[in-house]
C-alpha cells in the first residue's frame, strides 16, 4: 500500500507489481501519480500536464467552431 501524496489516504495497490512510469489514482482525491521511483516509492502528480492539454484541446475547438458560423454566414449571403 501507498499513501497518496496529496490526501494522505492509502491507495491500495501491490507494491510488488508496481514500476516506474505506472499510474495510479488516488480513491479519495482523485489525483492521478506516477511512479518515479520504486525504492523508496515516490510519486509524482500527473495532473499539470492533462490540465494544459485540455486547456489547448478546448481553444483549439473555440477556434474551429467559430470558423465554420463565419462559413455558413458566407454562404447565406450568396444565396
Amino acid at each position: 500500500m501507498v499513501n497518496c501524496p496529496k490526501c494522505d489516504a492509502v491507495i491500495d495497490v501491490d507494491v510488488d507489481d508496481l514500476d516506474e512510469g505506472d499510474t495510479l489514482t488516488c480513491d479519495e482525491c482523485g489525483a492521478d501519480f506516477s511512479v518515479t521511483s520504486l525504492d523508496p516509492i515516490e510519486l509524482e502528480p500527473e495532473e499539470e500536464e492533462e490540465e494544459e492539454e485540455e486547456e489547448e484541446e478546448d481553444f483549439d475547438y473555440d477556434d474551429d467552431e467559430e470558423d465554420e458560423d463565419e462559413d455558413e454566414e458566407e454562404e447565406e449571403e450568396w444565396h
